[in-house]
């Protein structure tokens, strides 16, 4: 199943979907943000384009990995998502995405080439370093499942 991956921001909502066998995640782009009704009609859009069978919503706890008011928001959006999609939302830690996102994209640029990344393409590569954090917890846990049988 393709899963659908959102780093949800006050401006923009970055997204990424894994492949069909959920091994590899890739960014998709970003979603203006609006309304919440409008947010979520796009993303149910998205949800019915790439066929994806879960959403992922990055959950942006402190350092220390505690529940802070931006937390609390991004779970309250979350659970109002849940509620206008056909698909289960589940939320997952994104300490650190937009760091390992700058990260990647300063790595994929060569010097005097490429201009410097715009903040909708940090977001949709957040997005999907969000998600293959989630691919490879998931796949952790099988292969764990699979060898205490």
């Amino acid at each position: 199943m393709r899963i659908l991956a959102l780093d949800v921001g006050e401006r923009r909502i970055g997204v990424a979907v894994s492949d069909p066998l959920e091994i590899v995640s890739r960014p998709v782009g970003v979603i203006d943000c609006s309304s919440r009704a409008e947010d979520f009609a796009a993303i149910g859009a998205l949800v019915a384009q790439h066929q994806a069978g879960l959403v992922v919503v990055g959950r942006p706890l402190t350092l220390r990995g505690e529940v802070g008011p931006q937390a609390r928001q991004i779970e309250r959006y979350a659970a109002a998502l849940a509620q206008a999609l056909p698909v289960p939302v589940q939320m997952w830690d994104e300490r650190y995405s937009t760091v390992a996102a700058k990260d990647i994209l300063r790595q994929t640029r060569r010097k005097g080439g490429r201009r410097d990344a715009d903040k909708g393409e940090i977001d949709a590569v957040a997005a999907a370093v969000i998600l293959q954090g989630f691919l490879e917890s998931r796949r952790q846990e099988l292969e764990e499942c699979l060898t205490e049988e």
